[in-house]
């Protein structure tokens, strides 16, 4: 049986999910909950992926998340080796912790992001014990989990910087107290009528309305021989480092010294386009600029920080990043 394709391609939004191997735990307590957490916060930053709704269960995990840069698998090859390394050292094992291969359906964002999320939140009331539970103690139980990113979606308080909540809330109004509460309005509703969506995903990848399966069709599987093909995806094309740098010098009226040595907004800037348009990793940039990776990847976060806060920032970015393409 041939596997399912994996289409990767920059702003894909994905539901993906990935079960312990033999169905075995991939948690066995707190602690190790922690860990992945922190680890997939890490990873995010790293590889510049979006993650707006993810829930932890026993054996399984499962993501809302989505790809500027066109990265699924070597964002999630990373997470899950580092995950299985630590839960090894930690528990004293060898071997794989995962069955197979992850699972991923690419999602019309459009039509199905908020749904994928309450789909996602709502996997602590559908298991075995919680399902012959009445409707009233199902909703209190899944208000009260925090293996996932629902209480930041409900509490501000219980946020986690590593989540993005406002696309996500857009639907019911924004990310305020009404939007909020139509969130979890709606949450209810889903748990006492259900919310099938694994019957609409076309070919075991696509989740989307005809519009959007056909444009993915078009694009991504143009024939016959794409579709036999275990992996389906664009090509990230990367251009030259030193046009992106003096694309950069122009547009911020900084010498060179300045993007590459000095420490400040232009060379956050900089290490932000050497990674998305030149094909750079952290470990490159750092070598480039003259500090350790982690520096690069703390340099990024940062910049995502600032253009969160600042419009004026948001939009250089975009005219940057457009010059860049």
């Amino acid at each position: 049986m041939a596997r399912s394709l994996r289409i990767q391609y920059p702003g894909a939004v994905y539901h993906i999910t990935h079960r312990g191997n033999e169905r075995g735990a991939i948690f066995r307590d707190d602690a190790d909950r922690q860990r992945f957490l922190a680890i997939l916060s890490q990873s995010l930053a790293t590889y510049d992926v979006i993650l707006h709704s993810y829930v932890l269960m026993g054996n399984h995990f499962h993501f809302l998340a989505e790809t500027p840069l066109g990265n699924l698998s070597e964002f999630m090859r990373h997470f899950n080796i580092t995950y299985t390394s630590s839960f090894n050292r930690r528990h004293d094992r060898v071997g794989n912790l995962y069955q197979g291969r992850f699972k991923s359906f690419v999602i019309d964002e459009e039509v199905y992001l908020s749904a994928v999320s309450r789909y996602i939140h709502l996997n602590p009331a559908r298991t075995g014990s919680m399902q012959a539970m009445v409707y009233g103690r199902q909703f209190a139980y899944l208000l009260d989990y925090q293996w996932s990113s629902l209480p930041g979606y409900l509490f501000t308080p219980k946020r986690q910087d590593f989540v993005a909540y406002g696309p996500v809330l857009e639907e019911y109004g924004g990310d305020n107290p009404s939007g909020r509460a139509e969130y979890r309005h709606r949450l209810g509703i889903d748990l006492a009528q259900g919310l099938p969506l694994r019957e609409k995903v076309v070919g075991q990848t696509i989740l989307g309305d005809e519009r959007f399966v056909d444009k993915v069709r078009k694009k991504f599987l143009p024939g016959p021989k794409d579709r036999e093909r275990p992996a389906v995806g664009t090509i990230h094309q990367h251009r030259n480092k030193g046009e992106l740098l003096r694309i950069v010098a122009a547009k911020l009226q900084e010498p060179l010294e300045t993007l590459l040595h000095r420490s400040g907004l232009p060379r956050l800037v900089t290490m932000d386009i050497l990674y998305r348009h030149g094909g750079l990793k952290n470990p490159e940039i750092g070598a480039l600029m003259g500090v350790d990776y982690s520096t690069v990847s703390q340099g990024r976060k940062r910049l995502r920080e600032l253009a969160a806060a600042d419009v004026k920032l948001q939009e250089l970015l975009a005219e940057l990043r457009g010059l860049c393409q």
